[in-house]
């Protein structure tokens, strides 16, 4: 069963606008079933297939002209030559929508697009699900919050209803590994693995490499360029600190996320739904899961916002600073159902330093309320305002 993306509209727009369009993402986003389902009459080629991949690689021209009423080439940035040979096609032809092509590394991709293709493709990010393109409600219950946090958004797990914990352990084993293997030479799985779920159990921390370094026993080069590889490959991001207008000490180190809370949920050790309530860095999943939503909504609808959080030397934090522009809109993120005035006393803080009068949100767990000078957001009713705009 098919279920519809918010990106369909941009997609669909930017191929009446385009000759290519390159859509980047996780492995395993739905970026195939999302270009087939919006493109029904357009050939599809894999260059994971080594065949086409040879192709593609050893005769461009030929490749090409098999497809000479437009194509999809799905994981393009395994044949980047063939880029410059999509630039003469398309400069020739002059058909708008001519080649949607689709990527998994996202600095590799860049890179050779901004070298072949530049001014001819738009582009696009697709991530796993959003909580509003699976659901159209949301339950006060930690249960709900519960599942949510365990299962995650990879397309597949919920299309095929398939066990959280089973394909996760796939994914890791199919693609991370595999691409960190093939793409990027680390000859150690067994401690990248280490580094993984060491990353995992600080989601929501600031990411600090020298400790990372010490418990996996190598390189802090080495674990900067591993966090680099999981930024190329879309696992995780990285949300930098706020410091412009405040006169303060503030940090400079940024934290560490997950684009899916389950596959973070995973490589913390949970094996059932019912493990998550007991899991120490829960209330940490709950804010991952929180601001990774609100990053694909962004990146989905190309709305342009920028994200920080804000942390001065005295460890007063605010998780999420939405930047829109004219306004930054500061964000309380808390896994509790009931609320509690203590929420907002940072949110207070931050606002004085901003000369604010607007101490922003709080994100939680239980039904919406509206108080004098904040509302206390349900998480499904926060999504469904900042969709809207």
């Amino acid at each position: 069963m098919y279920i519809k993306r918010n990106v369909e509209k941009k997609l669909l727009k930017f191929a009446k606008q385009y000759p290519v369009v390159t859509i980047t993402g996780p492995r395993q986003s739905g970026k195939t079933t999302l270009c087939q389902h919006v493109f029904p009459g357009k050939k599809y080629v894999s260059l994971e297939d080594l065949d086409n991949r040879n192709y593609a690689l050893n005769d461009p021209r030929g490749f090409l002209s098999e497809y000479s009423n437009g194509v999809i080439i799905d994981e393009v940035q395994k044949a980047p030559d063939l880029l410059s040979y999509i630039q003469g096609v398309v400069d020739k032809n002059k058909i708008k929508g001519e080649f949607i092509l689709t990527g998994s590394s996202q600095f590799e991709l860049s890179r050779t697009i901004s070298q072949s293709l530049a001014g001819r493709t738009a582009l696009l990010k697709l991530f796993p699900f959003s909580y509003l393109e699976l659901f159209d409600s949301s339950e006060y219950s930690a249960q709900w919050i519960n599942r949510i946090l365990y299962k995650g958004f990879y397309p597949r797990i919920h299309s095929d209803n398939l066990d959280a914990f089973e394909a996760m352990s796939a994914y890791i084993e199919t693609y991370v590994e595999r691409d960190v293997r093939q793409l990027y030479e680390v000859k150690d799985l067994n401690l990248f693995s280490t580094f993984l779920k060491l990353l995992a159990s600080r989601t929501g921390q600031l990411l600090n490499y020298s400790n990372i370094a010490d418990d996996c026993g190598v390189t802090i080069p080495t674990i900067k360029n591993w966090v680099s590889i999981l930024e190329q490959s879309y696992i995780i991001f990285l949300l930098q600190p706020y410091h412009s207008n405040i006169k303060k000490r503030l940090i400079k180190t940024p934290k560490v996320y997950f684009y899916d809370v389950g596959l973070c949920a995973y490589l913390n050790g949970v094996k059932r739904e019912e493990h998550i309530g007991a899991l120490p860095v829960r209330g940490s999943l709950f804010e991952n899961f929180v601001i990774a939503e609100i990053l694909k909504m962004n990146a989905h609808n190309s709305f342009g916002d920028e994200f920080y959080f804000f942390r001065d030397k005295t460890k007063k934090e605010v998780d999420l600073l939405i930047n829109k522009g004219l306004e930054i809109r500061p964000v309380e993120i808390k896994s509790a159902l009931t609320y509690n005035s203590d929420f907002i006393r940072n949110l207070k803080y931050l606002a004085e330093l901003m000369k604010s009068d607007s101490i922003g949100d709080v994100i939680y767990g239980g039904e919406t309320q509206r108080r004098s000078d904040h509302t206390v957001f349900n998480y499904f009713d926060f999504f469904k305002e900042y969709i809207s705009g």
